[in-house]
């Protein structure tokens, strides 16, 4: 390993081992409304990626970016994350970091069957085989709520959209994130100002609040840039398997918290595991065979 590529795998481990350990800062948050948690995270994330931009000397990119029209998607891609952002923060602090994980863990597998039917990508037959695996642990998960997963259903999705919204914009992604909170910004104002209409506080009911508030603003910027440091230096099967480091930890605190794992839900689990497993080593057969094909002479 390369010391560049060393430095990309350092980076992808410590985004997520930041996304990962989440939950630990949303919990000492619980007391505060999750909407209002939001709004802050919101607001903090705009001068946090203008500072970082601007130490990247990268901040002229905000202006030439509002000049294009592909901008628009932007607009799309904030409402999403928004939503993203707000159910994972109502699902920490109402003790639902299972049903927050199992979303994560779903994720990939829905970013490839929404390439498949929106970007016509053919999937090979292992890959059907690991989706339909997951289908199936929605439905045993489904079975074990009495109910549908609508919290992993909906992180899962709104984030994969997401993805693919994202991928209709070429965008740094410190510019795309901090154009994104640049949209959310009136609505997150506007919000606090109805709650300090009301009788409550902007600073979430003291300083100490205020301070771990304002940390909303690293927390959500920091493990981006790291990602995106390893995006370009390792290859997409390495972060494709990274990736699940994140939603492993999670799932983790959540037994550490006290959370309930019952026999279908851990079934769920199974069946997500089985499915991961089979879309990682068909994601790692393709990049071997790509590799040697390479190598083969003409």
């Amino acid at each position: 390993m390369s010391p560049d590529q060393r430095f990309g795998f350092m980076s992808g481990l410590g985004a997520y081992f930041m996304w990962g350990l989440l939950p630990l800062y949303l919990k000492l948050l619980d007391h505060i409304a999750p909407t209002d948690i939001l709004a802050h995270r919101v607001v903090w994330s705009v001068p946090t990626g203008a500072l970082l931009l601007i130490v990247a000397g990268r901040f002229h990119e905000i202006f030439a970016m509002l000049r294009r029209p592909s901008t628009l998607w932007l607009v799309l891609s904030s409402a999403l994350i928004a939503g993203n952002w707000l159910t994972y923060i109502w699902a920490v602090t109402n003790d639902r970091i299972i049903e927050a994980s199992l979303g994560y863990f779903l994720n990939p597998l829905v970013n490839v069957a929404i390439g498949a039917v929106f970007l016509s990508e053919k999937l090979r037959r292992l890959q059907w085989f690991a989706v339909s695996i997951a289908a199936i642990a929605v439905i045993v998960e489904t079975i074990a709520l009495g109910r549908l997963p609508w919290v992993s259903l909906i992180l899962c999705f709104s984030f994969a959209t997401y993805g693919y919204i994202r991928r209709q914009v070429q965008v740094d992604g410190r510019v795309g994130l901090t154009l994104e909170v640049l949209f959310l910004l009136p609505a997150a104002l506007i919000w606090l100002a109805i709650v300090a209409q009301q009788g409550g506080s902007l600073i979430g009911g003291s300083i100490p609040n205020l301070l771990m508030l304002m940390l909303a603003g690293p927390a959500t910027a920091f493990p981006l840039i790291l990602f995106a440091l390893a995006a370009k230096r390792l290859k997409f099967s390495t972060i494709g398997i990274m990736q699940y480091l994140g939603p492993t930890m999670q799932f983790l605190l959540a037994l550490a918290f006290g959370e309930t794992l019952t026999s279908l839900r851990l079934g769920t689990f199974s069946l997500i595991l089985v499915a991961v497993i089979l879309f990682s080593l068909d994601a790692y057969g393709h990049d071997r065979h790509l590799r040697r094909s390479a190598l083969r002479p003409t």
